[in-house]
């Protein structure tokens, strides 16, 4: 097993996409108006492709076609001092064929928000990366 520096477990890219599936809520990082914005968001996996539903006229929808974004999920027990991070790192890209609509709105996703959420945006994950606290990692003392 493979630690970095603070002592925390480095994941494989299986280990990760592994635990982004277990996941339905990330944040997406992506430039709006020349700065850096987070945005909360319900996704999911197609393959190692994360999908995200938004509204079609919405920042985000604005922000991400053919832009490179990260992507972030993560799980932590606070009481446990347990849990996990992934950053997902690619370009984003707007989904337009009615063919890939189609078939992406067969994905078991929910939006985050409510509203009209008929745009989908798919980020092509090239660089992921991820770390886990194992139980009894850190404790003071």
């Amino acid at each position: 097993m493979n630690r970095d520096s603070a002592g925390l477990e480095i994941l494989t890219r299986r280990q990760c996409v592994a635990l982004l599936v277990s996941a339905s809520i990330g944040r997406i990082v992506f430039t709006d108006r020349a700065l850096p914005a987070v945005q909360p968001v319900g996704f999911v996996l197609d393959g190692e492709d994360i999908v995200i539903r938004t509204g079609i006229g919405s920042r985000l929808a604005a922000a991400t076609g053919d832009a490179i974004v990260a992507f972030e999920a993560d799980a932590f027990d606070p009481v446990a001092r347990t849990g996990w991070s992934v950053t997902a790192v690619g370009p984003a890209r707007a989904v337009r064929e009615p063919g890939e609509i189609e078939r992406l709105s067969g994905l078991p996703l929910r939006a985050w928000a409510r509203g009209g959420h008929d745009h989908y945006v798919v980020v092509r994950a090239e660089r992921i990366t991820g770390r886990r606290l194992r139980p009894g990692h850190g404790r003071e003392p």
